[in-house]
């Protein structure tokens, strides 16, 4: 059906013809890829302005409408496309997992429509319009991180705000409290302690732009490249040191995969049994403990525990039934008569779910290897380490097993990603060069429109994902959705900002950025500060956040057409 539209559309907009009799009004004045002839017939003069289809075959027009209508098409498909790249990196990292791929190219996956669209431009430009894509791709680069820690920021904290002074027991009971009193000052988001600490690397991020801002105090040629370089190359070491980073402490690919997999999957088993504020939930637990419970002795019985096992069919999950029921009855049987009453029940499952996934896994690991011969101990202890962290991110969906669902989900999520890039780097010029004319017909800075359109067509997934997750008012969750804010713009600035300074320098072209450069620098360095330095955010913030991106346009307008940046 889409197919069907984009053919539909490319023909009724292949060419589009204007007539003028002369008069006091004057005709069109071509555009890029325009042409004009003159005509008359009965005395009356005419003119006629055609467009050359971009590539031959893609739809142009003549019209201000007419441009305005092929954005809409070409941000559609951008969206599109964004969500193809995106839907395909996604399913290769839930299956990969953390490691060298996750911790490089899944997470540049997630700007490759700014660095497409910039690319494609710039190497299909002429030397007159070059500058000014450059231009526009910056203010697309400066709109996507002010999108983010503005309006995709200030909706967590919205939508996530709670009571900071319930104390509930329950996720249910949680909400009730929080719908019943929401203020301006006694209600927010918490977050976790490495949430923090990503919002400082994203903070780093603005050295680059504070180096790149000198350009505009130097006056020679020579000095701007330098400066130039600097700023690549100092963008080049952030990337190559935050991916390799990255693979050799992996946190921040786990904080994501988890969050991505929370995102399409819900909770894992043991994660239901957490209240709004991350803690064991004891009503939920010994209601599951009631449940393994057949005979209502009040004890469970290893016989008991392991028909549970086999009840979730934690095997799906590459679990071993037999060493995983063993290793829960050595922890949790503290009073060592072959069952576990209700109490140990809770207490060992709040201490479970208290423990880091890692150091939880290792406990685990060594009581279960110890009941297995010793030429096998180190393979099993590494092998329930692996199965304890699959039951703490395991999904209530079942997950592909065999070879031929395996191959199927690599197979789609590469087409997927093939697909969405070719159609980025199909519809890159024609977008960029119907945003120029149609800021040129409407008499608006061509870079006000690629900082504005762009980013709402590359971002509307995430704030979407974003809210999502801030409904459900936990901080795992909102930590969640923080995070993939604060990676989204620390790889947004410096993927992004090396690409324009690797076409700025290679193709040595003359720029004037240092307006978008500026904001960038002050609203990312204001947002890094306040970040940084807090873990719970009251509900009033996200008005401020909200706030600054209408301020950030105020500042463009006033750099640009008031003092005359550029």
């Amino acid at each position: 059906m889409r197919l069907t539209f984009f053919m539909l559309l490319v023909m009724m907009t292949r060419s589009a013809n204007s007539r003028f009799i002369r008069g006091s009004s004057n005709p069109i004045s071509g555009s890029m890829g325009h042409t004009n002839g003159t005509s008359s017939a009965l005395g009356l003069a005419t003119t006629t302005v055609t467009c050359e289809p971009t590539y031959g075959f893609l739809p142009c027009t003549t019209e201000l409408w007419g441009e305005l209508f092929l954005i809409v098409v070409y941000e559609y498909l951008l969206a599109l496309a964004g969500q193809y790249v995106s839907s395909g990196s996604e399913l290769f990292f839930r299956m990969f997992g953390t490691g060298i791929f996750g911790a490089s190219l899944f997470q540049m996956m997630g700007t490759l429509p700014q660095v497409i669209i910039m690319l494609a431009s710039a190497i299909t430009s002429s030397s007159d319009t070059i500058e000014s894509m450059a231009t526009m791709g910056m203010a697309m680069l400066a709109g996507s991180a002010i999108f983010s820690l503005s309006l995709v920021w200030g909706s967590i904290v919205a939508f996530g705000s709670r009571d900071f002074s319930s104390s509930s027991s329950s996720l249910t009971s949680a909400n009730q409290s929080t719908k019943k009193s929401i203020s301006l000052t006694g209600s927010g988001v918490e977050i976790d302690t490495e949430t923090r600490y990503i919002a400082r690397i994203m903070f780093v991020s603005m050295i680059p732009f504070l180096v790149l801002s000198l350009a505009k105090i130097i006056n020679s040629t020579s000095g701007i490249r330098i400066v130039v370089l600097i700023s690549l190359i100092i963008t080049l070491i952030f990337l190559i040191t935050y991916c390799t980073y990255q693979v050799f402490k992996p946190w921040i690919q786990r904080k994501r995969l988890q969050y991505i997999r929370r995102l399409h999957d819900g909770d894992s088993i043991l994660e239901s049994l957490l209240t709004i504020d991350g803690k064991p939930s004891e009503l939920h637990i010994k209601d599951i403990f009631q449940k393994i419970d057949q005979n209502k002795d009040l004890k469970v019985s290893k016989t008991e525990l392991y028909a549970f096992m086999l009840g979730i069919q934690i095997e799906e999950a590459g679990l071993s039934t037999n060493d995983f029921t063993d290793a829960v009855m050595k922890q949790f049987d503290v009073s060592l008569d072959a069952a576990i009453g209700e109490s140990e029940f809770v207490q060992g499952f709040s201490k479970w779910l208290d423990e880091d996934t890692d150091s939880t896994a290792n406990g685990l690991a060594v009581q279960s290897s110890s009941s297995t011969s010793s030429k096998t101990t180190s393979n099993k202890s590494q092998g329930t380490s692996d199965e304890q962290e699959s039951l703490l991110s395991q999904d209530k969906t079942s997950k592909p097993t065999s070879k031929l669902a395996i191959w199927w989900n690599y197979t789609k999520a590469g087409f997927l990603i093939i697909l969405g890039t070719a159609v980025m780097i199909l519809i890159g010029q024609p977008l960029m060069e119907s945003l120029q004319e149609f800021a040129s017909a409407a008499d608006i800075p061509s870079f006000f429109v690629s900082y504005v359109l762009i980013p709402w067509a590359m971002s509307y997934r995430q704030i979407l994902g974003a809210i999502s997750s801030a409904k459900k008012k936990t901080k795992k969750d909102i930590s969640g959705a923080f995070t993939e804010v604060y990676n989204g713009v620390f790889m947004n600035n410096v993927m992004g900002l090396a690409t324009f300074l690797a076409i700025v320098y290679i193709k040595d072209i003359t720029w004037d950025v240092s307006a978008e450069v500026l904001v960038v620098l002050l609203i990312c360095t204001f947002m890094g500060v306040v970040t940084s330095s807090c873990t719970k955010f009251q509900l009033w913030t996200s008005i401020l956040a909200f706030a600054l991106y209408p301020l950030s346009l105020l500042f463009l307008y006033i750099l640009t057409s008031v003092l005359g940046w550029s």
